[in-house]
């Protein structure tokens, strides 16, 4: 259970939900070896802030929706141990992964920081090359040394100092099926449009097409996608099409704004 006493350093696991009930459990029990487990819930409609009391987690509600940067950040804020390792509902440390990361916070000299090396699961299958891998995310951090940037979306950590790194790789099961993929690749690109768009980003129609196509081939060519089968080249058309799509909603934006009098 969390919230026991723990011989050196001790760590808070930080999660934030959105109706999460399906992956929140088996994340929630891989985590079991933290002394704090804190949840940020974004006003779920299932039965995900239960299940976190349930498993011992400390709960906090928020109505609003800042952003995934801003929202880890407030996460990250409720965290009250030595260590802070943030982590999503659809991910999961592994036995091997949590003795790594105990070994690696009593270690003399330690950095304020580690990336942990990350796979994903893409409709059923764990992909090993492309785009998605090697993935190594920093995560885990002294508390008080890192915050997120105020992305939107694909928030990144920022550290103060050099990072470690933890070899033990967190499973990310990140596309359950092609609903999952369509719904995501919608939502992504509209969030990644408008922050390009806030921050007087241009482009056209040539361009979405010039960055769709170089997706495709960094993906599954150069960084051989194609190593992954099948599914391989399904993941790299996905992604060619989520730059497609982000740049034409960029250009369709820059296009209402001109249209706008000054």
């Amino acid at each position: 259970m969390p919230n026991r006493p723990s011989a050196g350093p001790t760590v808070s696991a930080v999660i934030i939900t959105r109706d999460e009930a399906a992956n929140l459990p088996a994340c929630l029990e891989s985590l079991a070896w933290c002394d704090e487990i804190v949840v940020l819930d974004n006003g779920s409609t299932d039965a995900t802030p239960d299940l976190a009391r349930a498993a011992g987690a400390r709960v906090h509600v928020t109505p609003d929706w800042p952003g995934f940067g801003p929202q880890k950040n407030r996460a990250v804020a409720l965290a009250g141990c030595d260590w802070v390792l943030s982590i999503d509902a659809d991910e999961r440390v592994s036995p091997e992964l949590a003795r790594e990361i105990r070994e690696a916070i009593r270690a003399p000299g330690a950095p304020a920081a580690f990336a942990i090396s990350r796979v994903s699961s893409y409709c059923g299958q764990f992909m090993r090359h492309g785009d998605w891998y090697p993935d190594d995310v920093l995560r885990l951090f002294r508390r008080g040394s890192a915050r997120f940037s105020d992305d939107l979306v694909h928030e990144r950590l920022l550290a103060d100092k050099p990072h470690g790194r933890l070899h033990s790789p967190m499973r990310h099961y990140s596309y359950r099926d092609m609903q999952q993929v369509l719904a995501k690749l919608d939502a992504y690109s509209t969030a990644g449009a408008r922050a390009m768009h806030a921050r007087g980003r241009r482009t056209s129609i040539a361009g979405a097409l010039g960055h769709g196509f170089w997706t495709f081939v960094r993906g599954y060519l150069l960084k051989r996608g194609f190593l992954d089968g099948r599914l391989g080249l399904v993941l790299a058309l996905s992604n060619a099409h989520g730059a497609y799509y982000r740049y034409v909603k960029l250009w369709l934006l820059q296009r209402e704004a001109d249209k706008r009098p000054t």
